[in-house]
């Protein structure tokens, strides 16, 4: 039998990251969910009053070390040391790659692979003395259909599957499965700019002619997460409706 899960998502104040909290929420009856929020908590205090005593608040600054350990000792006081994490939070700014800032090129690297390095860091220890776990990066179709006016985006998320990759070679025999998620454009989760006619360029150019439910995401994160993917390690797959 596996351990009791206790999982740490990033990013869990936005739609893909409340969706799969909820998703293991309500499937796993015995999984502790920390909820890592740095600002707008609104809806996931909502969820944290949802499911009383077993979702769970988790301040977190993604890109500061100290924050991760802050974190991770708060999870280990709730109940034990964590051992599911999804590696969620992130942003983009776009801009040509010729008018990009030096700003946007390294807040955006910062939030979306730098971050994801120092949380996989973070787990290793408290994973490793178990020997088992799970960690789950959510990347981007970005990383591998990689469109203009994304080159900071596209090379963060192109960097979290490297380091996928690695990280599950490194860890393949403690226990331990390392996998990426690639989702395409996710219901709710549309750039605030897109107008009515570009929402329906982009569906009519998706094989499905849809965007992703949020649960559809979810639901492949909640499998990578449990007992049952124990073979499954390395992984980056494309959740876009047939778009690659």
């Amino acid at each position: 039998m596996h351990p009791t899960r206790r999982i740490l998502i990033t990013g869990a104040n936005g739609i893909l990251g409340l969706a799969t909290a909820n998703y293991f929420l309500e499937r796993d009856r015995d999984c502790q969910v920390f909820l890592g929020v740095r600002e707008k908590r609104e809806r996931a205090e909502a969820l944290v009053g949802e499911f009383a005593g077993r979702a769970f608040l988790c301040p977190l600054e993604i890109t500061r070390a100290e924050a991760w350990t802050e974190a991770l000792s708060l999870i280990e006081a709730q109940g034990g040391p964590l051992n599911v994490l999804i590696n969620n939070a992130g942003y983009h700014d776009d801009a040509l790659l010729a008018t990009m800032t030096q700003s946007q090129w390294s807040g955006v690297l910062e939030a979306n692979l730098s971050a994801v390095f120092l949380g996989c860091q973070a787990v290793m220890k408290p994973m490793m003395m178990q020997r088992w776990g799970r960690i789950v990066n959510v990347a981007s179709l970005s990383a591998l259909h990689s469109p203009a006016g994304q080159a900071n985006y596209a090379a963060a998320k192109a960097g979290v599957l490297g380091l996928t990759q690695s990280l599950a070679k490194e860890t393949a025999r403690l226990g331990i499965t390392v996998n990426a998620i690639c989702p395409g454009h996710i219901e709710g989760a549309l750039p605030q700019e897109w107008t009515e006619e570009q929402i329906k360029v982009v569906k009519r150019e998706t094989p499905m002619r849809r965007f992703a439910r949020p649960d559809e995401i979810a639901a492949v994160v909640f499998f990578l997460a449990s007992a049952e993917a124990s073979y499954m390690t390395g992984a980056s797959l494309k959740l876009d409706g047939g778009m690659v």
